[in-house]
């Protein structure tokens, strides 16, 4: 199962275990047990204080129980194969089983041990699903922590009449005690706070205590963190506020036009950014969420930012890179199933479509490279586009129409997503240019149809915004409030691409030192607060 980059991988992590770990593991005589079998045995072989046995009797085979040796009320089990985008997870089980402690906020930990009430998990995962990791981490450090919290976690391919039974068609998908919990990605953090009714306060409490900013970065996409790294070199107290560090990236698989870097994933490039950032005294704010803005010209001093969880925060300057979102196709259906067949991430939901008719809605590069590397897994892809042509670049569309299994619709509006009440069956397209309607049978439709600025909370802030909604700004990133500048794709600024909100991130970072440095002396924040 391992390679030999894998298995030297393990090998160096492994050795920072402090006490011995179990793997007891259920099996049967399938294909994916022989290879279950296998891996654990690998591990085991790798560090003395790993020991595996293959009497386990849970009912879901392949499956394995990471446990403490000393204590075997703490435990995480793997139901399916924890490879692909979950290797990393396995790896950290292995080490929190073993005791080696967590990077995470000792808060947080403390808050997870304190949790009362018996908390069952099950939590379905594909292996190419990237917003998975987070999920499967949290609720393995969960179950490790606390001995009244349980953790299946469960890979969908290797269990899809379970996933047909429950009605999963999306992942992350999170169930608590046999009931949907939650559907998409979400951090420890967030988790916490939906069972513990108390954390929302405390959390608010301790934003609204931090002292003024001088620059306060609004959005940690790549436009965020560039800005913030500039400001924090400049010897300016810094600080991020971000609903999800990282932005888009943890939804973007492939990158390869990024300048000297061939090839990269979101994820990934969002965990270096993370730690670029930490590189400096930079205060990061995550599950941060903006509700409003109050210029300085309104409160006499320093701008405000009001979160959605009630906390302020005040700096002398703002960068507001908010960044921007999929796009919906505002039609029937579209609501009512999404995550019953109606998808926005084709890399982490398409493993559940296997073998199924689905369709992509939006012939640019983000709808052709998801009908291009969907159609490796479904059986046949419908790809529908608004325009009388295709729009994504054409080395794209040469592989997609060299695709067996896709058709192509253009001049194809999109009228309405139908389903059986409980998961899509199909859509209706109307033909642009004849309005004739056609119904095509479908199991998923994936909307891929560009973005939309995240600004709602800026309307009455007294920020101009385009008609589109992107926050106006000029060629130095500044927004018509003094003080206040923006960048990355909430803005108006073309081309919405990671290296272009980096340079714009950065530009905008340095407008601010330009304005802090003509403007009051730092001196004075304390009288201004």
């Amino acid at each position: 199962m391992l390679d030999a980059n894998l298995t030297q991988q393990l090998t160096t992590y492994l050795a920072n275990l402090r006490e011995p770990v179990e793997l007891v593991a259920s099996l049967g005589d399938d294909a994916k047990s022989q290879q279950t079998r296998e891996l654990i045995e690998q591990i085991a072989a790798l560090h003395g204080d790993v020991s595996a046995s293959f009497d386990g009797t849970d009912e879901r085979k392949p499956s394995f129980v990471i446990r403490r040796a000393s204590d075997a009320t703490k435990w995480v089990r793997f139901a399916g194969l924890p490879t692909g985008h979950e290797f990393t997870s396995l790896v950290l089980a292995l080490l929190w089983a073993g005791g080696h402690p967590p990077k995470v906020d000792a808060d947080l930990i403390e808050q997870i041990r304190a949790l009362e009430g018996d908390y069952n998990f099950e939590m379905y995962f594909s292996l190419s699903c990237h917003n998975c990791p987070d999920v499967v981490q949290a609720l393995t450090l969960m179950a490790l922590e606390n001995p009244r919290i349980t953790a299946t976690l469960i890979e969908g391919g290797a269990f899809q009449d379970e996933v047909e039974e429950r009605g999963v068609m999306a992942v992350p998908a999170t169930f608590l005690n046999g009931e949907s919990f939650y559907n998409g990605k979400m951090e420890l953090a967030e988790i916490l706070a939906k069972l513990d009714k108390g954390s929302g306060a405390k959390a608010a409490e301790k934003l609204s205590a931090k002292d003024p900013f001088e620059v306060l970065i609004v959005g940690g996409g790549p436009a965020g963190a560039a800005s913030a790294i500039y400001t924090a070199r400049k010897g300016f107290r810094t600080g991020i506020a971000a609903e999800r560090f990282g932005g888009q990236l943890h939804d973007t698989l492939g990158i390869e036009n990024l300048p000297g870097t061939p090839y990269t994933e979101g994820p990934k490039l969002a965990g270096q950014l993370e730690t670029h950032v930490g590189e400096y005294q930079i205060d990061l704010m995550n599950l941060a969420t903006a509700a409003k803005l109050v210029p300085a010209k309104e409160t006499g001093g320093l701008h405000r930012i009001e979160l959605d969880n009630g906390a302020t925060l005040s700096s002398r300057s703002l960068v507001l890179s908010t960044g921007a979102r999929w796009r919906n196709l505002g039609v029937p259906g579209e609501a009512e199933y999404r995550n019953k067949g109606v998808a926005y991430c084709p890399h982490c939901d398409g493993p559940l479509f296997k073998g199924k008719r689905i369709a992509v809605i939006g012939g640019g590069n983000s709808g052709v490279e998801a009908a291009i590397d969907l159609a490796k897994i479904v059986g046949h892809v419908t790809l529908v586009e608004f325009d009388t042509k295709l729009r994504a670049d054409e080395v794209l569309q040469a592989k997609l129409r060299s695709l067996g299994n896709v058709e192509i619709i253009t001049s194809g509006q999109t009228t309405e997503i139908t389903g059986d009440g409980s998961r899509v069956n199909g859509m209706v397209v109307k033909d642009r240019n004849s309005g004739d309607e056609r119904s095509i049978e479908l199991a998923g439709v994936f909307v891929q149809i560009g973005l939309v600025p995240n600004t709602e909370w800026l309307k009455d802030s007294g920020l101009e915004l385009s008609k589109h909604g992107e926050i106006v700004i000029d060629e130095e990133g500044r927004t018509n409030l003094p003080g206040v500048f923006a960048a990355g794709d909430v803005t108006t600024v073309p081309y919405k691409q990671i290296v272009v909100a980096m340079g714009e991130g950065s530009k905008a970072g340095l407008s601010a030192f330009d304005y802090l440095i003509r403007n009051e002396p730092v001196e004075e924040i304390a009288q201004a607060a």
